[in-house]
């Protein structure tokens, strides 16, 4: 037997909702805890990818956009497709689109 933590009435083992207060019994949904560290190692090889390709004028052209779009991307929370994050990782940085590659996208 289970009791319910709001009225300490005696419920059924599978019970969802008390008979009694009518409060919920369920355990709450586990939070999700935002860890930015896998964003931060991206933009960090993104930018180091920018710098190391700065003397080449075309290969800059298309890094400087995917890097800057990115970057929006994560700062917005919103997310990144799997097009960009290859593109940054075939354009950019092997090492940062790998870690975009990995990321979590359910924001």
């Amino acid at each position: 037997m289970k009791y319910c933590p709001h009225c300490g009435a005696e419920l059924v083992d599978d019970a969802v909702v008390c008979v009694k207060c009518g409060r919920s019994v369920a355990p709450p949904a586990p939070v999700r805890q935002e860890d930015d560290t896998m964003s931060t190692v991206a933009k960090v090889f993104l930018i180091l990818g920018c710098i190391s390709q700065g003397w080449l004028l075309l290969p800059l052209a298309w890094c400087l956009p995917i890097t800057i779009s990115i970057f929006n991307r994560l700062r917005d929370k919103r997310p990144v497709g799997t097009g960009l994050k290859v593109c940054a990782l075939l354009f950019v940085s092997l090492i940062g689109g790998i870690c975009l590659l990995c990321m979590h996208d359910d924001r």
